[in-house]
């Protein structure tokens, strides 16, 4: 009986967990007043539940993603995210997110763990 309790307890402490908002780092606290993690619900800006892996402007269908978005070619994997996080505008001129970026390298490092964990 312990064994199988034990082994109950580890399936747990490893298997996935979708977060959600109250999971989010400190970085993302700025990126909440556009964007929801619920799979669906979007704010000004589109839901980032399953934007990790995704084409940019492609993650919700039924989103109005800008035009500078959808043809940037950009697939948000770590790297893409790290670097349109960090400069916006830098990344794909002329997008509408009104955003400076998140400057502190921890953060931007947290804040890119932490989307890669939201399923749709």
């Amino acid at each position: 009986m312990k064994k199988l309790l034990g082994l109950a307890v580890a399936a747990l402490l490893i298997a996935p967990v979708a977060a959600n908002a109250a999971d989010a780092p400190k970085g993302f606290n700025a990126c909440k007043a556009c964007h929801k993690v619920e799979a669906g619900k979007h704010g000004v800006g589109p839901s980032l539940a399953g934007v990790f892996g995704t084409k940019a402007g492609t993650n919700y269908p039924e989103y109005k993603y800008s035009d500078k978005h959808k043809d940037s070619g950009l697939t948000w994997d770590e790297a893409t995210l790290s670097k349109y996080l960090a400069d916006p505008k830098g990344t794909i001129p002329g997008n509408k997110m009104v955003f400076a970026g998140i400057k502190n390298p921890d953060d931007l490092k947290e804040v890119v763990a932490y989307l890669k964990t939201l399923k749709k």
